[in-house]
Order: structure tokens, then sequence, then C-alpha cells
């Protein structure tokens, strides 16, 4: 809902208000259809909001806007985007380039890769996923957020320690990945299996934060509601085991308080 974004950049820690959402700050013409336990909302509906600001955290990143886009849709997490896409240090020397050549060849040299996926630093997923087709923007990455203290070698330099980085990123396309609200069962139960997956494997690498966030979207699937009725085996199967794959990771990242909501929900869930 963009009205939330506008809000909370005025708010104060600790504050909470109610907003008065018109449409076009809301879900617009279109609605949105129901999700989870989630009731759907109609088209040109006026939102109420309650809104309360708990804490924040400071970007990892500033963006400079060079070049508005196209509409108002952004990548969601799981979009396949395509970007144009050049590094470079504070003394202008460029580390990698993709799309920007001299050629007519731009678009067979594009920079591609899935959202919330981590095959790309946090700080470049966070700022895509804030932009429209078209749009070309200029991110300025402090060193703690890329290489931090190491020296590492990027595609045609190599980047010093402690070392600011510039990103200059135009989208030039995107394909959103299906949500999970217009998803099949049997889709759901598919992206769950290749989810929990993907985290078993991590696990076995001693990768516990990622394969944490593996479980955790493989359970984000599957949550309770009338498309997985409680005495399917498959699916009960499947929550059981996420939930216990995730309170062990969480276990070993020492986050406790988590881990324990995940050993409950695994004790609490019938095996068949």
């Amino acid at each position: 809902c963009p009205a939330l974004s506008i809000a909370v950049r005025i708010m104060k820690i600790g504050e909470k208000v109610i907003l008065t959402v018109k449409p076009q700050y809301g879900f617009g013409d279109k609605g949105r259809p129901a999700h989870h336990d989630e009731a759907s909302v109609p088209p040109n509906a006026t939102l109420q909001i309650t809104l309360g600001l708990v804490s924040w955290n400071k970007a990892t990143f500033h963006k400079q806007l060079l070049k508005e886009g196209e509409g108002a849709d952004r990548p969601n997490e799981g979009a396949l985007v395509k970007l144009k896409l050049i590094g470079k240090l504070q003394d202008g020397t460029v580390l990698l380039n993709k799309g920007y050549s001299d050629g007519d060849d731009d678009e067979l040299d594009l920079f591609e890769f899935k959202t919330d996926e981590e095959q790309v630093i946090d700080v470049l997923n966070i700022a895509v996923m804030t932009m429209k087709k078209g749009e070309v923007a200029l991110l300025t990455i402090a060193p703690q957020y890329v290489f931090g203290s190491s020296e590492s070698r990027l595609e045609l330099a190599v980047v010093p320690p402690n070392s600011t980085l510039y990103y200059q990123v135009e989208l030039v396309s995107f394909v959103k990945a299906k949500e999970v609200s217009d998803m099949n069962t049997e889709e759901k139960i598919e992206a769950a299996l290749e989810k929990r997956q993907e985290g078993l494997a991590l696990v076995y690498a001693a990768e516990y934060a990622r394969a944490s966030k593996r479980f955790q979207k493989a359970l984000n699937f599957i949550k309770y509601d009338t498309s997985f009725p409680d005495e399917d085996r498959e699916i009960v199967g499947l929550r059981h085991s996420c939930n216990l794959g995730n309170a062990c990771c969480l276990m070993k990242l020492k986050d406790y308080e988590r881990a324990n909501k995940y050993f409950k929900a695994w004790l609490l869930s019938p095996i068949l």
C-alpha cells in the first residue's frame, strides 16, 4: 500500500496514527484479492489503517534518482529482473559494466538475477525492488555493506579495502513472480518443496541464516487456510519438517526466542 511508505517518512518511533487512505494511495481500481487470513479489498476502496512505528533501521545505501521510470509497478520477491549496471570506485575506476557498451549489443550483455534469492549483494537487491521499469538511479554504498575491510576482485578491477562503491542502475525489464494468492494448491506445494530442499542443502553447507530464510519461505507457501485441510498428510508433514528445520537453524544462530516459536509449532503439529 503506497500510503504506508509515505506516512512512515514523517513519523517518530513510538508514534501511532490512523490513516484515511484514498484509493489512489491504496489499491486503486483493481483492489486486492483475499490473501490467507486477510480479507479482499474491493476496487476503489477508501481504507482506514492503524499504523504504529515500532523501530527503523538506517538505510544501507543512498539512492539518487537520475531518470523517472514508467507506471507504478515494481519487481516483487522472486521477480526476474534485467539491468544495465556499471560499478565504480570514488576515483572513477570502473569495476564492472553490464549493458553500457558502445556497440549495438547492449541487450545481450544485461545483468540478470532473481530478486530475494541472494544472487546479488543485499543493497542491489533492495534497491531494484524499489525501482520502476526504465528508472535509472545512482546508488552510493558504504564499505560495510559491500566488501568491508577485505580486498575483492570484480569483473574489471580490484576493490581496495574500505571502499565506497557507486552503482548506476537502469531497470530495463522485469517479470514478476506469481503471488502466493494467485497459486493453486499444487503450485503452492511444489514451491514449498523446492524451498525446503534448498534449505536442507544450505544446512549441510552450515549456512544457517540462509537456510532459515528458505524454510520460512516454504512455510509461507503452506500457511493454514482453506486450501490445506488439517488431515492432508503431505501438507502436515511438509509443515512439520520446515518448522523443525527452521528451529534448528535459529538455535545455531542463537536466536532462541524465534527458535522456541518454531519448536512449539513443530511440537503442536500432528504427525499422521
